[in-house]
């Protein structure tokens, strides 16, 4: 069809987990390397470009299924807090390890933010917040 398209997936894609990633479904991974070999890991930084969603989770080592954040579709995402729909979304505070991968409504407090997604719905605590993939844009509350 296009042939500068060869070899590409549309939709799901599979990649190793770098990490142990078994309990990890409807959380944000970030794409990564091992010496130049793809993996999945949770995000380490709050400004990291988490932009895979944990489909089907796997070990370390393990395939894992992950679904594309984008723009063009609603996803579903693990929420930490709540939010509102129109909310801009970014990563739960990664300093907390059982909060990695999720998202969070723009907090209050100062400094630099990646707005990941818009919440299209009302949202609570460890819900699977409908959603839909923007930017990535980068935010400063001061």
């Amino acid at each position: 069809m296009f042939p500068t398209q060869t070899n590409t997936t549309p939709g799901d894609v599979v990649f190793p987990a770098g990490e142990d990633l078994s309990a990890s479904a409807g959380r944000l991974a970030v794409l990564s390397h091992d010496s130049g070999s793809p993996e999945l890991i949770l995000p380490a930084a709050n400004t990291d470009l988490a932009n895979f969603i944990i489909g089907d989770p796997g070990a370390d080592g393990e395939d894992v299924t992950v679904i594309p954040l984008t723009s063009g579709k609603q996803s579903r995402v693990r929420l930490k807090g709540t939010c509102n729909p129109g909310d801009q979304l970014v990563l739960a505070d990664v300093a907390t390890a059982a909060d990695k991968g999720m998202l969070r409504a723009l907090p209050a407090d100062a400094g630099d933010y990646t707005v990941l997604a818009i919440a299209e719905e009302a949202g609570v605590d460890g819900q699977l917040v409908k959603l839909r993939g923007i930017g990535p844009i980068t935010v400063t509350v001061t």
